[in-house]
């Protein structure tokens, strides 16, 4: 296998990951229904259990509190309602997933109340812990989450988070390096200024591209109608968020106070335009001491390739831990209740994927798309595995220069900025995420109004997105507040985000090298 092009060897172990993860998941673990009868008491609130065909089990609660602690579900039940008098729940198709990464395990419990959806989550550093903090999972722990399923899922965490480790340990020091000596071998600040206006309008044009594509998904399919969600149901309202205060806190994050901190935190927004300052005043200053600059960082560009490449030798190993987790961690029984909402997030991640972004490719950079894809097979199945653009950077930039034959100018300047910029997938994923949220909350399609602010604060808050795994989801919290939509209503739909997370990488990836090569061809 050692002799096989290195888009083979990961291929290879694409697949041999996603087999051994059907073989290793341990399915939706079936609980038995429930009959919950909710009671006043004299010392407070009584809840008796009655399993089918079990004796009834009975809890008593001080107050409200304490008893909604204990059933979050009754909540969006009852709201605030007078428990006084007895009232019965029929909680039906209970189900628990256990998912172990070494680090944390995580118990979701999903069942369904008087036909809503509930999904909650509980997560602990041990099985012991977890026993601890959540007495009522304890046997239910023990019986089902300390099996084999549970130790492969740990181990294959455990050594894809190691080679992910080695990626993310190169990747700011090799956009450091890359960006000042990209930069400072344009020679003077016009040409700066011209590959930095063709990059940001590309950018900004893809990213504005993916967003209405998904919003055109969205309002097509229209998968919210009809779907219950943790929230209730309600009307929007004005939201917390402004897409004003959002620009002004990106603009913030541009200018490091410490860039020391900002290296050692990771902060890309910051390290990118200090290494593009750093570039600008190298081929200000000039002569003797720009060519010493321009040497050393040269020097370290050269260091962090070579590195590059001794771990990029290990991805099949990556690759096929990432996969069998990713495979044996995802319970399946959730996919069928969003099966609408992941069919709107993949055709439209597919219609820029091989449409848009293939058509600019052959006409404004007068490519082929087969070969260039082919090119970045490797990076692009990375990717797809690590759900980590920044991960996977280091791989991107030795696909676009050694395969698909792009001058380091432009990659060492392009895919820096679009790692932590360029984010179609992401910006696509939020917005049709927030329309079908507010389908299912409201019950009708957002208005027009609302549907620009989505595209708008998608658009910002993409920029500002880390490209490491599950940002996405952060950064949507921005656009639920700036529509008013409840946050809460993310629950459900957290926990089928890892697999779209992995397509929506793979779309950020994808479209950054395409810049590259529509860079190249203007510059």
């Amino acid at each position: 296998m050692r002799n096989l092009p290195l888009h083979y060897q990961i291929l290879i172990a694409l697949i041999a990951g996603t087999i051994l993860g059907f073989l290793f998941n341990p399915g939706e673990i079936v609980l038995e229904n429930l009959s919950l009868t909710i009671s006043r008491s004299e010392s407070g609130y009584q809840v008796i259990e009655e399993p089918v065909e079990q004796d009834p089990k009975t809890f008593p609660f001080k107050d409200r509190a304490e008893l909604l602690a204990r059933y979050p579900e009754l909540k969006s039940v009852f709201g605030e309602g007078d428990l006084a008098q007895p009232v019965t729940v029929e909680v039906t198709r209970r189900s628990l997933h256990i998912v172990d990464t070494a680090k944390q395990v995580e118990l979701n419990y999903q069942r369904s109340v008087d036909r809503k959806i509930i999904v909650s989550s509980y997560t602990a550093a041990s099985g012991e812990e977890l026993a601890k903090k959540y007495p009522q999972w304890a046997a239910d722990y023990q019986t089902y989450g300390t099996g084999i399923s549970q130790k492969v899922m740990a181990i294959s965490k455990w050594v894809g988070d190691l080679f992910l480790r080695l990626l993310k340990m190169i990747t700011i020091p090799l956009i450091v390096t890359s960006l000042i000596t990209g930069i400072a071998s344009l020679g003077n600040a016009t040409r700066f200024g011209a590959l930095f206006s063709r990059t940001i309008l590309y950018y900004l044009s893809t990213s504005l591209l993916a967003i209405f594509t998904g919003i055109f998904v969205v309002n097509l399919i229209r998968p919210g109608i009809g779907a219950v969600l943790p929230g209730g149901s309600g009307s929007l309202s004005s939201g917390r968020e402004s897409v004003g205060s959002i620009f002004l806190d990106m603009i913030d994050r541009l200018i490091p106070t410490n860039i020391i901190h900002s290296l050692g935190e990771g902060e890309f927004l910051s390290i990118i335009s200090f290494s593009m300052l750093t570039g600008i005043f190298i081929i200000l200053v000039g002569g003797k001491h720009a060519k010493v600059l321009t040497d050393i960082f040269q020097a370290g560009f050269e260091v962090m390739m070579r590195m590059t490449m001794f771990i990029i030798s290990l991805a099949p190993i990556g690759v096929l831990a990432f996969m069998v987790y990713a495979v044996s961690s995802q319970g399946l029984e959730i996919f069928k209740t969003l099966a609408w909402y992941m069919v709107a997030v993949f055709l439209a991640l597919l219609i820029h994927a091989v449409v848009i972004l293939p058509c600019l490719l052959k006409f404004v950079a007068h490519r082929s798309p087969l070969e260039f894809a082919r090119a970045m097979s490797p990076a692009l199945m990375t990717a797809f595995s690590t759900a980590s653009s920044n991960g996977t950077l280091p791989l991107t930039m030795s696909c676009v220069e050694e395969n698909a034959k792009i001058s380091n100018e432009v990659s060492s300047f392009v895919l820096p900025l679009g790692a932590t910029v360029n984010m179609d997938g992401t910006a696509l994923y939020e917005a049709v995420a927030v329309l079908f949220i507010a389908q299912a909350y409201t019950g009708v399609v957002m208005p027009l109004s609302d549907q620009l602010l989505v595209a708008i604060t998608a658009l910002l808050a993409s920029i500002g997105a880390a490209g490491i795994p599950h940002a996405g989801l952060v950064m949507m919290a921005i656009v639920l507040q700036a529509v008013g939509l409840p946050l809460e209503a993310q629950g459900v739909i957290i926990a089928v985000d890892r697999v779209l997370d992995m397509c929506r990488t793979s779309v950020n990836v994808w479209s950054d090298a395409c810049g590259c090569a529509v860079i190249e061809r203007y510059r």
